[in-house]
């Protein structure tokens, strides 16, 4: 919740002075803008953002942003902005063909996960990481982004290739959503161009245009006074104005240039109801939309004014959730917000999943009752006070990480300027502009926005579901009946609050009986007398986080022929609360405080997770201690979670659809149909036991002994003791010796060869699967991941690059060490039916290369840099210590493995990679799944 209050109320979080005067009218002041961001508009018209940023240190953001998406395309071009968007990484004046690529993947930069980029309705994004430590390559990477500014060849050869990659992404899109958005789209845009004009175009248009028609999209678009660059990082900013002025002032400005036309969704006050039913869609949706005119933000005022949209947010959720937490909650699902929709609209939308089409007619009824609720009685003072601690905690964090925020947060502040018009003020004015001006957002305010938000003037109902149960759902005339009888006899919100402390009881404290430091990774070991084990990891990467993570090994493993109550055991126990407090209590209990922990309990483990800020540590350290030692048991909400579970899986088993097929019987294979294995089916809720996951959570989490404690972030040691010693030296210790009992559930040995026929779309997918015993170890670890990504390289070159037959390829790897070593190699991609036999023979061909030469030098290259890069960056973030000690101590693996990671990449060569790939590719082991439409 409190990020979703972020991203609506932030306007920027940039660092600035606080240099303007907020005066009592703010409708006459200018939103101010973050002067730590320098901007400019060359002659030509092209629009400049740069900002020093030194998170993350070497590293820079760059971005090119192009007014120019799919609403722009003539009838002749559908598709054509997404399809250019393709051929900027095809072939440029400074990167011919597939340059640009093997350039950046040679400098540490993933082609997917780092270099990307997306086309809108209305704007296309480039997006380009690069690093900044090594001579000339910020300079290339601005020189990226201006080839693709003007630079992008257009070959015809070019074209022709890439066809089929954009064809494949268009069948990939194909399915039960698609067809269903096909049909409600036209009637929720009002028939509005933008209803014509999805990104993805035509696919009669994808595979005949001219390329004299790109180029005219490309000419007539992608020119200087719709551009912004866009350069946030640990760079000179004026060495980086200079080179964008040198390289951008350049290009020039179209001779004539056609108007870019600002495309409308008329509102015309009428409500539209769409009911679409499919016979691959399992679930049973509602959208209740009322569409608004756009709200911009271009005074102060409209910066206040957007405290209420939010706060208004978050308790209509906080509302919403609570529906759900009830013993016989209405729906799965469901919510409400008021935010962007699309073009110039923004809408308040409700929405609902139903348990079946025959509860279809309550959920509606439910969501416009609580709509009417809020209109009739409003939120309640304590709803309004807690919501008010939850925002300005959030955006007090914020400001106090100005100078940890990443530079991807910074870049998209800048795009939402640039594309949006949404201004960003920078983090310290505004939280100055939060402390003088949230107190002042009465209830009476508020409260009136549901009266904006809620109107029966353009609405919209949309209803999804199985066709086998169309007759079920309710008819266009019941609906509209609905929203006029809505609420008649609503009553006002009970606000169910408990006032009393977390813990009843103070904790009885251990105390620490030993102490290490392990210098070389600035870890200090504490062991606890009750037998716990705190490993601490001070570190200045935020300035307000600390994490904490605690496991314990046993898990649901030990208790035989309970895997379905193991499964759900802490989702109820959470369910129930925790102390004196309910699940709902406990949230309003926590509002304004940055205190979150859980339990879990998995096959193989039980544990705790948790983040907190300094301040809040206490607190966070209490909620811990209170879920080993007072879970609550709540059998009616328990009754209504477990309902919800079952109608969910019900929905699955009656309405098959295609992915669900392929994922079950890829599963059977794999697992040999093990029923430890199985999918959870709608008879397996009726195997879930509260009174046993009482006894089994209750069990896992009776003795700490085993229990490793993980802190990671913001805090001393030193200072923290006292509360370690009081919180979790404090817990519940029998010092029995636990441990798991692994299933040994791996793929079968031998050749598998399996096809599956579902689907109405002509579209495949196909799973390769190579398995087998393991030596686990840092060396072979290190090879094996060489492996999978040289093969990913070595894939999309060949599957996609030359064959043009998929649009992506997955490579994935997984290594094991318990019971004994295990490995699993999987290829993955969805193709067209007809192709299926061609790229699998070609996958097969690309893996026997490298087992009979070994990997290419360049590619070896690449996953060295990749490798090095990504470990830089991931060695400056909590999270990834975090997970790095609690998985090493774990898996009883060195904590010192990480210092070895220079020495071990050295040790990738052409001839280890051909040694693993023969080990670890075997023609006697292997597993092909493949999923082909349905015959007709």
């Amino acid at each position: 919740m409190k990020k979703a209050l972020i991203a609506l109320y932030i306007a920027g979080l940039g660092i600035g002075p606080l240099n303007v005067a907020f005066a009592q009218d703010l409708s006459t002041q200018k939103v101010p803008l973050d002067p730590g961001v320098r901007t400019g508009k060359l002659k030509n018209g092209i629009t400049y953002y740069i900002r020093k940023n030194a998170e993350p240190k070497n590293r820079a953001e760059l971005r090119l942003a192009v007014k120019a998406g799919s609403v722009l395309e003539t009838d002749a071009q559908q598709g054509l902005a997404h399809f250019m968007e393709h051929m900027n990484f095809n072939g440029t004046t400074n990167f011919p063909k597939n340059e640009l690529v093997n350039f950046l993947q040679k400098t540490g930069v993933r082609f997917g996960a780092d270099l990307n980029a997306y086309t809108g309705f209305d704007e296309t994004v480039y997006m380009l990481p690069i690093p900044t430590d090594s001579a000339g390559l910020l300079d290339k990477g601005l020189q990226v982004l201006e080839d693709w500014a003007h630079g992008a060849l257009l070959d015809p050869s070019e074209i022709e290739k890439e066809r089929g990659v954009v064809l494949e992404e268009s069948r990939m899109g194909r399915g039960a959503q698609q067809r269903m958005r096909d049909k409600f789209l036209k009637v929720i845009l009002n028939n509005s161009r933008y209803a014509e004009r999805l990104p993805i175009g035509k696919d009669s248009i994808l595979k005949s245009f001219k390329p004299e028609t790109i180029k005219a999209f490309y000419q007539d678009w992608y020119r200087p006074d719709l551009m912004a660059v866009i350069a946030v990082g640990d760079f000179d900013v004026d060495k980086v104005e200079a080179t964008i002025k040198q390289k951008f002032s350049s290009i020039p400005v179209p001779v004539n240039a056609k108007k870019r036309t600002k495309y409308a969704i008329p509102l015309d006050g009428s409500t539209k109801v769409a009911i679409v039913t499919d016979s691959e869609y399992p679930q049973n949706l509602i959208q209740l939309i009322y569409k608004q005119p756009n709200s911009k933000t271009k005074s102060l005022k409209d910066v206040r004014d957007n405290f209420g949209q939010g706060l208004y947010n978050a308790m209509m959720s906080q509302r919403m959730q609570e529906l759900t937490q009830k013993a016989n909650p209405p729906f799965l699902y469901g919510d409400s917000q008021y935010g962007d929709f699309l073009g110039d609209l923004d809408s308040y939308t409700s929405i609902a999943l139903a348990k079946d089409a025959a509860s279809m007619k309550t959920a509606l009824t439910v969501l416009l009752e609580e709509n009417v609720r809020v209109q009739k009685f409003g939120f309640t003072q304590p709803e309004l006070d807690r919501a008010k601690k939850d925002f300005y905690t959030a955006i007090e964090q914020y400001y106090k990480e100005r100078d940890k925020t990443k530079s991807a947060e910074h870049v998209q502040e800048y795009l939402d300027h640039f594309l949006h018009e949404k201004p960003y003020m920078g983090a310290e004015m505004y939280f100055e502009f939060v402390k003088k001006h949230l107190d002042g957002v009465s209830l009476a305010e508020i409260n009136a926005l549901a009266k904006k938000y809620i109107t029966d003037k353009n609405r919209a109902v949309v209803v999804m579901g199985p066709e086998k149960n169309k007759d079920e759902l309710p008819k266009e005339a019941e609906i509209r009946k609905l929203l006029a009888e809505a609420g008649k006899d609503v009553t006002a919100y009970v606000d169910d609050v408990v006032d009393a402390p977390l813990l009843p009881d103070e904790p009885k404290p251990g105390k620490v009986t030993s102490e290490k430091t392990l210098e070389k990774l600035g870890v200090t070991e504490l062991t606890l007398s009750n037998g716990v084990k705190v490993l601490l990891k001070p570190t200045d990467f935020k300035n307000d986080e600390i994490l904490i993570k605690a496991t314990g090994k046993g898990g649901y493993s030990l208790f035989a022929d309970e895997r379905e109550t193991g499964i759900f055991t802490s989702y109820l126990i959470q369910s129930g609360g925790v102390g004196p407090y309910s699940q709902t209590q406990l949230q309003k209990f926590l509002a304004g405080k940055t205190a979150s922990a859980g339990p879990y309990v998995s096959e193989l483990t039980e544990g705790i997770g948790g983040s907190t800020s300094p301040k809040d540590l206490e607190t966070t350290l209490q909620l811990i201690y209170a879920y080993f030692t007072a879970p609550r048991k709540d059998a009616d909400v328990v009754t209504g979670i477990l309902a919800n579970q079952k109608a969910y899986l019900e929905n699955m088993q009656k309405t098959l659809t295609p992915e669900k097929v392929y994922s079950d019987s890829l599963n059977a294979v794999l697992t040999s149909n093990n029923p430890k294995r199985r999918p959870l089916k709608p008879e397996s809720i009726d195997k879930v036991s509260l009174d046993h996951a009482v006894e089994m959570y209750k069990d896992r989490f009776s003795d700490a002994s085993d229990f490793v404690f993980t802190f990671v972030g913001a805090f001393k040691p030193e200072e923290i003791k006292p509360l370690l010693e009081k919180y979790i030296g404090g817990l519940p210790s029998t010092d029995r010796d636990d441990t798991f009992k692994h299933p040994n559930i791996f793929p079968p040995k031998g050749t598998i060869d399996k096809t599956i026929y579902k689907g109405l779309e002509p579209k495949s997918r196909v799973t390769l699967i190579s398995s087998g015993e393991y030596e686990y170890s840092p060396e072979n670890n290190i090879q094996i991941e060489a492996l999978q990504e040289v093969l990913q390289i070595k894939l999309i070159e060949a599957l996609r690059e030359e064959e043009s037959g998929v649009y992506g390829v997955s490579v994935s790897e997984s290594t094991d060490k318990f019971p004994s070593g295990h490995y699993r190699f999987s290829i993955g991609f969805g193709c067209a039916p007809e192709n299926v036999d061609k790229l699998v023979k070609r996958a097969r061909e690309e893996v026997s290369k490298v087992k009979q030469n070994g990997a290419d030098p360049k590619d070896i290259e690449k996953f060295v840099a990749e490798t090095q890069r990504k470990t830089e960056t991931a060695l400056k973030t909590n999270n990834f210590w975090l997970d790095y000690l609690d998985d090493n101590t774990f898996l009883g693996d060195d904590l010192d493995e990480i210092f070895l990671q220079e020495k071990l990449l050295k040790s990738i060569t052409v001839a280890s990679t051909k040694a693993a790939a023969e080990k670890y590719f075997s023609d006697n082991n292997f597993i092909k799944v493949v999923l082909m439409p349905e015959k007709k």
